[in-house]
């Protein structure tokens, strides 16, 4: 194995609680039909990160190519409430992600690895977040928003600009993100994979992968 220098992590279900937990209460919070939500899902996240070359709409979102208002309307439009009101498009992906809660155990990681020496960078599909970026300055070496550079996970061109923005080969770089079909992509260009199931899982592997401690002392 080369020789590992970058962190490279995901952020929505990796340094955040887990999606299914945020979307989950949305759905009952805005009183969704589940089935009409997981269908959406299914048609368009299947597009989105199968093999299928059909362009799905989350495409052209987290390429920064439609605005949040056209995206929450067209998905509004597949949408259906409970008790057969409209659903509110306005608002609706702030909404959704508004269960979001951060995971201090991957953070701290991120310190203790920017403190060990490694180079650190964030890699994340956008969905029109206004991301809290208050602790970015000291977490990351490098920022990699796919609405704001025109690519997505898990598109190859997506991988290789976080690497050459660290100056490292692919090879030297350990990617963490919850969605396998990201983690194939990356192992791809040459990264060391690591899926994010639970974050006590995630920091053994990198305690593992780079041979230092990722855990505060304290």
């Amino acid at each position: 194995m080369a020789d590992l220098k970058a962190l490279i992590v995901d952020y929505g279900g990796v340094l955040t609680s887990p999606l299914l937990g945020s979307m989950d209460s949305w759905v009952a919070t805005d009183g969704i039909d589940p089935e009409s939500f997981r269908n959406a899902m299914r048609d368009w996240l299947g597009l989105s990160y199968g093999t299928d070359s059909t362009e799905s709409p989350v495409h052209a979102l987290e390429r920064g190519e439609v605005d949040v208002p056209a995206f929450e309307r067209q998905l509004a439009s597949q949408l259906r409430t409970v008790d057969g009101r409209p659903v509110q498009a306005e608002g609706l992906l702030t909404r959704m992600f508004a269960g979001f809660g951060s995971e201090p155990s991957m953070t701290e990681a991120l310190r203790q690895a920017k403190a060990a020496g490694l180079s650190t960078a964030l890699l994340s599909n956008s969905w029109g977040l206004d991301y809290p970026r208050e602790m970015w300055d000291e977490l990351f070496d490098v920022v990699v928003i796919s609405g704001e550079v025109g690519m997505r996970k898990p598109e190859s061109r997506i991988f290789h600009l976080a690497a050459e923005r660290l100056e490292l080969a692919p090879e030297a770089c350990v990617f963490v993100d919850d969605l396998a079909p990201n983690i194939r992509g990356a192992a791809e260009v040459g990264m060391v994979g690591v899926h994010h199931v639970t974050p006590e899982q995630t920091i053994s592997e990198l305690e593992t992968l780079f041979g230092i401690a990722l855990r505060s002392a304290g």
